[in-house]
């Protein structure tokens, strides 16, 4: 998603500058004459900005901003002469280094998660099932358990490892209420083994949570950790 939005907003920063400019030459200080000059210019700075934000995470490293504005400038001049590259080529060359670097990026991932679990795993009262999911009991209830095709009203708190709080209804004071079958694969399945009035922690690996796509906050390819109080079956 990044580097999309980086292509995308590149493109159209070079597409506005190019519309915009009465010659070959790139200003160096804008005047403000009218309504249209400080509309012109506001959006030179959000698309700035969003670049700015989007290179923060760039895949693969640091982008090297000095080469990107000789880059954009000899662009915009039409300066050819002094191309380093064949524009004809350009496309295929970030396509294949992006896809490259996700690759890079989604196998550090995946290693650093293994040593997550791994080390977890080996913490006392934790259990792993045959899936990967890792619980451990915190208090266990004496009631039901929830069947696939059950609603529950649970309280919860959702951490990455990291510590960083990305959900909870224990701070938003009111508990949550879903279908068993219609959330992330680990909640599904621990809710199943839970009886009403546990109390578990719940490390999800990132298989059976989000995978490789983010969700809001949550990047992808994330373990997740959540506490999991489950209050009741809801009477249908």
């Amino acid at each position: 998603m990044k580097k999309r939005n980086f292509i995308l907003g590149s493109a159209l920063f070079a597409g506005l500058a190019l519309s915009s400019c009465s010659d070959s030459a790139v200003p160096s200080t804008a005047k403000l004459a009218n309504e249209m000059d400080s509309v012109s210019y506001a959006l030179g700075l959000n698309i700035g900005a969003d670049l700015s934000k989007n290179m923060e995470n760039f895949p693969g490293g640091s982008v090297n901003k000095d080469a990107m504005i000789v880059g954009l400038v000899q662009a915009l001049k039409g300066d050819s002469a002094n191309y380093k590259m064949n524009p004809n080529d350009i496309q295929e060359f970030l396509q294949t280094y992006f896809q490259r670097a996700s690759e890079e990026e989604r196998m550090k991932a995946q290693l650093k998660n293994e040593e997550f679990l791994s080390e977890n795993k080996k913490k006392d009262g934790v259990v792993v099932t045959e899936s990967g999911l890792q619980y451990k009991v915190i208090t266990q209830g004496t009631g039901a358990k929830p069947k696939a095709e059950d609603v529950v009203r649970v309280h919860y708190t959702g951490k990455l490892t990291d510590g960083t709080v990305f959900d909870s209804s224990v701070q938003r004071g009111e508990p949550a209420e879903f279908p068993v079958n219609q959330v992330i694969p680990g909640w599904t399945e621990a809710l199943q083994l839970m009886p009403i009035g546990s109390k578990w922690e719940l490390t999800i690996p990132a298989k059976l949570g989000y995978g490789e796509r983010p969700a809001g906050p949550i990047p992808a390819n994330s373990i997740l950790q959540f506490e999991v109080e489950l209050l009741d079956i809801v009477k249908k």
